[in-house]
């Protein structure tokens, strides 16, 4: 493969959350120690991997929105592995030229996504770690496809709860610095609140993973929101925000919101 990993530690013998989450999503691009992981959260609570599809339909269609409200760059920070319903595939369908940044700590997604885009001239992917952000927005490669003076939506999907709070808090100050005015930020995180006990059994899926995990209320949401305004419905469970159908069976693993810089 032309953009390879050879000489790149993929760390296989551990869980990492890009594989989990690409199993639970039904992916094949996993090993054995994230399935593990992934069948010892689903024991846990079965839900789980309900909530996984819950977000990434709630990706869909807040960057359907967003696209719809005019934006033409996207950067997806910890993207994961390629699967249906991709930020570049909605945005794209309203208009093609629309340029998106994947961002990745897995080599494996890099690997994965290049091979799949190699003829999309408007989309890339890249490699870096939301624990450095400024190095991460200020990749060469994102800055050639992303013009930080233009609106720009920003994609911190199901990975604030990889960070600690100090890490976290700086990932989204360095992405609110960066916004020209009208750009949109969207969240989504897990939540220990429906369940505080299956939450702290849940956590133990992540303590060997690459990374680990921290549960998070409602309201460190609201203050990530901080100099944003909330696009209705606000912060909620990810099936609830704009549905397209029943909502009936709603996980309450997540919260998720859209915000934009005004």
């Amino acid at each position: 493969m032309a953009h390879d990993i050879r000489g790149i530690d993929l760390e296989i013998d551990k869980p990492h959350p890009a594989r989990i989450y690409d199993y639970w999503l039904g992916g094949k691009d996993n090993f054995a120690p994230d399935r593990e992981a992934a069948e010892y959260a689903i024991r846990t609570s079965p839900d789980v991997p309900i909530a996984a599809r819950e977000n990434r339909d709630f990706l869909r269609r807040a960057v359907r929105m967003c696209a719809q409200a005019g934006i033409r760059q996207f950067v997806d920070v910890g993207a994961g592995l390629p699967t249906r319903g991709n930020v570049h595939e909605i945005a794209q369908q309203v208009d093609p030229d629309t340029r998106v940044v994947y961002v990745d700590n897995d080599p494996i997604v890099l690997a994965h996504g290049r091979a799949l885009l190699a003829d999309n001239r408007t989309t890339t992917v890249i490699t870096a770690d939301m624990r450095e952000p400024q190095a991460l927005l200020g990749h060469p490669e994102l800055l050639e496809h992303i013009d930080y003076r233009q609106p720009v939506a920003v994609l911190l999907l199901a990975v604030l709860h990889f960070l600690d709070d100090e890490q976290a808090a700086a990932a989204v100050a360095a992405v609110r610095e960066r916004m020209a005015p009208g750009s949109y930020l969207l969240i989504s995180f897990s939540s220990d609140e429906s369940n505080p006990e299956k939450a702290a059994e849940i956590a133990k899926t992540w303590k060997n993973t690459t990374t680990g995990i921290v549960l998070r209320r409602r309201d460190a949401l609201v203050r990530f929101f901080e100099g944003f305004d909330l696009v209705d419905p606000g912060i909620v469970h990810p099936p609830l925000w704009r549905p397209e159908g029943s909502t009936e069976g709603t996980t309450t693993w997540m919260w998720a919101g859209v915000g934009r810089k005004p």
